[in-house]
């Protein structure tokens, strides 16, 4: 009878390191899952910085477009406007055209 006591607490023994086991499998698990989840928001954390950066440089542009147009209703700055009329340049004096 005694070793019948024995095999069965020693049956509970493994049984109770099993269930041990597969629990400390789950919380591995889990701990994985929240990391895995946690790369995942810093990904779209990025992405979402990356957009920024996109509008950020796309309202920049919209600033210089902007600029330059004020430039050109000035006539100053380089290209059209400066120094040209509406006929398309310096006219030639008398004495140059003979």
């Amino acid at each position: 009878m005694s070793e019948r006591k024995e095999e069965r607490g020693k049956e509970e023994e493994k049984e109770k390191e099993e269930e041990k086991e597969k629990e400390e499998e789950k919380e591995e698990e889990k701990e994985e899952e929240k990391e895995k989840e946690k790369e995942k928001e810093k990904e779209k954390e990025g992405e979402e910085e990356k957009e920024k950066e996109k509008e950020e440089e796309k309202e920049e542009e919209k600033e210089k477009e902007k600029e330059k147009e004020k430039e050109k209703e000035k006539g100053g700055g380089k290209g059209e406007g400066k120094g040209e009329g509406k006929r398309g340049g310096k006219r030639e004096s008398k004495t140059d055209r003979m």
